[in-house]
């Protein structure tokens, strides 16, 4: 899976904890908390969610990986199967 890829379905969790979300407007190397105006417990549903979509276990202690939308693409193009 190359990187465009796994940002279109990391786009789809993110779209499918915070509805309102326009992928377009989304600044890449800004944090996603910041931006997407989430609390821990929508962080953590989209933590749930990319595991399930990428098929990988995401420690806590990676969390600090997912804080953009660029370092979450990186994180999972190194993690995720097929």
């Amino acid at each position: 899976m190359n990187k465009e890829e796994i940002r279109t379905k990391a786009l789809g969790v993110l779209a499918a904890v915070v509805p309102e979300l326009e992928p377009a407007e989304l600044a890449p190397d800004k944090s996603l908390r910041d931006q997407l105006d989430i609390d821990s417990v929508d962080f953590l549903n989209i933590v749930v969610g990319l595991a399930k979509t990428f098929g990988v276990d995401i420690p806590e202690t990676d969390y600090r990986h997912l804080y953009t939308l660029d370092s979450l693409v990186a994180y999972l193009a190194g993690r995720a199967k097929g």
